[in-house]
């Protein structure tokens, strides 16, 4: 047996013993070969096309760690409690751990205990990690939603660009890029960015051959809404815009006697696992959501995904509408489209660029905000108050929110507008006072037990706490422990700060006179004018009503032989056109008054199919009948 061989055949038993499967399915196995080789490789896949097994088999198999990048901080507490119900040892550092959980997993790392280490992109900057990284063996990097470093991409992150650093801390050691979007020309930025020695990119088709693309045209959006899911059963998810529509249309829907609830970034932690944990497990059926929700997760069975506000581009539209029918069977992504929408979605690009002398006056307020002198400010930080700024300085939101992300883009700041929650506590008693207070309820017990046993500095000053890690250790649900926290703040017993949604904004350079602010076109110019091509792309889509929407979506990506999917709305008109077509040229064949064979009707220009089933049209509707082999008109 080749080495290659017995590679493939350990690749197998490890899928087989943690996962159940016999064999790896599409690209799977080709990508897990290659990075077992180590070879630098970047996995191109659909949502829900397995990309998590494409890292974790190899990493099975291979000695050392894995280090997973990805942003997603809810799609690391799933797959790292997930591996572990498997018997795998894998561990993740996001915010809201305190510094010695952090500690205590990197040193975990450094010495064997965990074989897929979670870090998020912003992780690469902290000094202690790049400290403790030194001494772990990795055996190779994964980077989820690579298209993320790339600033052609729909969703560039700055941070992401720290990643080839960590190459150089890390020699030798292979990179696998994974994403489930990406344009020819961001499959080409992401191989340059991540420093890959050679091509080497390994596409699935982006097709979903269950996935029927439709777009509702019609001036009433939530009443077409409304209709839909009265028509369609199952879990579904509506997309809109901003955070007031997903309240407003989560309680119309309940009002319509269609259990909904909604979903945002403004929410605390407790509330959005609470809503996500009723729509997963059916309780409700509609999430109505801004698109901070769905990243992953993994439902397979939603059966419709409504957009009722256009999103920005092909590639969040794609991703958005493929978290529908990921278990394979049919499945409704629906865009409910009005006249009005090309023109804000191109009025939406012209907000996110404002003109350069803008920029540079909402800088310099920010310095008068924070009484930042010239040459001063230098990794200072603040909590960042949207409102109360824009009403200081009569500046309206959007384009402040634009401003900011175009000089954090230009390297001046860092702005963070979706801060991780942060909950902290500190207990108002002194150590030996716990004796002495009333018994409280079993689960007041419970977490107080956890809390002792779990942070050493609660006595004298605020520490922040993890209450997924407190849910896990009691047994309780996260509901339980943030309103057992609070019965305890009621009963003085300690002080519970509740994380708070709040942006955050950093200096990273020393205050500049504002006139000496400088913007490159790779950043404004060229970056407004690919904003806007993705825009024209998003509007192309919904105004077509000639070519199948899913062919449309594919060439989009590259994919230019994509044949027709008949099941969107376009390729489901043209079927129906045709077989009316059809239909009239059976009647005008039967109009001579005589009995046909059926056999005659196969010299009309039409597939068998489409003339079988004209024939039962006709049947049903009474207008022709058949007999023996032969097929006259109703009307002899």
């Amino acid at each position: 047996m080749t080495e290659e061989t017995a590679k493939s055949k350990l690749y197998r038993e490890i899928l087989k013993k943690y996962w159940g499967y016999d064999d790896f399915r599409g690209i799977q196995q080709l990508i897990v070969e290659s990075i077992g080789k180590g070879k630098d490789t970047l996995g191109l896949m659909p949502t829900g096309g397995g990309k998590s097994i494409t890292f974790q088999v190899p990493a099975l198999a291979m000695e050392g760690v894995c280090l997973v990048i990805t942003p997603l901080i809810a799609l690391m507490k799933d797959q790292v409690a997930n591996l572990k119900k498997k018997g795998i040892k894998a561990a993740a550092i996001y915010t809201g751990l305190t510094h010695n959980e952090v500690i205590t997993t990197l040193d975990n790392a450094v010495f064997g205990g965990v074989k897929l280490l979670y870090v998020s992109p912003e992780r690469l900057t902290s000094e202690i990690f790049l400290n403790k990284l030194r001494h772990i063996n990795i055996s190779f990097i994964t980077i989820d939603e690579a298209h993320c470093i790339s600033q052609w991409g729909y969703d560039f992150r700055p941070a992401y660009l720290k990643i080839a650093k960590i190459r150089q801390l890390l020699p030798g050691k292979a990179v696998l890029a994974l994403t489930a979007t990406a344009t020819p020309r961001v499959v080409e930025d992401i191989q340059q960015q991540l420093a890959f020695v050679d091509g080497n990119v390994f596409k699935m088709s982006f097709e979903r051959k269950n996935l029927a693309y439709v777009v509702r045209y019609c001036e009433n959006k939530t009443e077409e809404m409304v209709h839909i899911l009265k028509c369609t059963k199952g879990c579904a998810i509506v997309y809109v815009r901003n955070r007031k529509h997903t309240a407003e249309i989560a309680k119309m829907l309940n009002e319509e006697g269609i259990s909904a609830t909604f979903y945002h970034a403004g929410l605390e932690n407790s509330t959005k696992d609470e809503r996500q944990d009723n729509w997963q497990k059916d309780k409700v059926r509609v999430m109505v959501a801004t698109n901070a929700f769905g990243m992953g997760i993994d439902k397979p069975d939603v059966r419709v995904v409504i957009h009722i506000d256009c999103p920005d581009c092909i590639e969040a539209y794609f991703q958005e509408a493929g978290r529908a029918g990921r278990d394979g069977k049919r499945a409704y992504a629906v865009l409910i489209s009005s006249k009005t929408d090309g023109a804000a979605l191109k009025a939406h690009v012209r907000n996110s660029f404002p003109e350069k002398d803008y920029i540079r006056k909402v800088y310099d307020a920010l310095a008068y905000y924070y009484q930042i002198a010239v040459g001063s400010g230098y990794m200072k930080g603040f909590e960042f108050h949207m409102e109360r700024f824009c009403r200081t300085y009569h500046f309206y939101p959007t384009q402040v929110n634009a401003a900011l992300n175009l000089l954090t883009k230009a390297g001046y700041i860092e702005y963070r507008e979706k801060e991780e929650h942060i909950d902290r506590l500190r207990f108002t008693l002194e150590r030996h006072e716990l004796y002495l207070i009333e018994r409280g309820t079993p689960n007041e017990e419970k977490v107080m037990v956890q809390l002792l046993r779990l942070y050493g500095g609660l006595f004298i000053d605020y520490e922040i706490i993890s209450p997924s890690l407190l849910a896990e250790r009691t047994g309780m649900s996260i509901e339980d422990i943030y309103n057992t926290l609070k019965k305890l703040t009621e009963r003085k017993v300690l002080h519970f700060i509740p994380g708070r949604s709040v942006p955050h904004l950093r200096y990273t350079q020393r205050r500049e006179e504002s006139r000496f602010l400088v913007f490159p076109p790779s950043i404004y110019e060229e970056r407004k004018k690919e904003a806007m091509e993705r825009a024209e792309a998003m509007i192309n889509y919904f105004n077509n009503k000639e070519k199948c929407r899913s062919q449309l979506l594919l060439s989009y990506f590259g994919e230019t032989d994509a044949k027709n999917c008949g099941c969107c709305d376009t390729c489901c008109q043209r079927r129906k056109e045709e077989l009316q077509r059809v239909c009239s040229e059976i009647i005008a064949m039967l109009d001579d008054g005589r009995a046909h064979d059926i056999d005659e009707l196969l010299d009309i220009q039409a597939s068998q199919e489409e003339i079988k089933e004209a024939v039962r049209m006709l049947t049903a509707s009474e207008k022709i009948y058949c007999h023996e082999g032969k097929v006259m008109s109703a009307r002899r």
